[in-house]
């Protein structure tokens, strides 16, 4: 399965932007630590790398901090698929460990398509939730303002680089 999963307005969150900048830059920009970590968290905050396997079945698992010193969890989750230049999927419903989760503040699945674009890169981000109640719960707490702020942090650090 190459395409991108059916949105459904009542349960999913969606956000996209051109990317001026190759898929391969955009990728690389999410599969290596050093690069994620200058981008995945919004400001102030800062992240800490502690596993990233892209790969179906790997842990992606982060921590953040406010004063750069101590380091909270963030996400611990599990990627679902991973096909290089063109889509990843992780989930926060299952731990690093493959073990079910109960992740704050809610449960999701991320699917990340970098698609062909004449400028660049076609980004586009799905945010699935289990329910309704969930995906209001998640658009509440600012996803289109925190996920918005680190897809430009991202932009800016692929175009920079391109």
């Amino acid at each position: 399965m190459n395409e991108a999963p059916e949105f459904d307005p009542e349960r999913d969150l969606a956000l996209s932007r051109l990317i001026r900048a190759p898929r391969s830059t955009v990728w690389r920009a999410w599969t290596d630590p050093e690069r994620l970590a200058r981008w995945w968290i919004p400001a102030p905050f800062t992240v800490r790398i502690d596993r990233l396997d892209p790969v179906a079945g790997g842990a992606f698992v982060t921590r953040m901090s406010e004063d750069g010193s101590l380091f909270t969890p963030h996400l611990d989750a599990i990627f679902l698929a991973a096909e290089p230049e063109r889509r990843l999927v992780f989930s926060n419903g299952l731990d690093s460990g493959w073990r079910p989760a109960r992740p704050f503040p809610v449960a999701m699945t991320a699917h990340i398509a970098f698609g062909e674009h004449a400028e660049g890169t076609d980004y586009r981000v799905i945010v699935r939730h289990g329910s309704e109640a969930d995906r209001d719960k998640h658009e509440r707490l600012g996803f289109f303002d925190g996920w918005g702020s680190v897809t430009d942090a991202l932009a800016a650090l692929s175009e920079a680089e391109a």
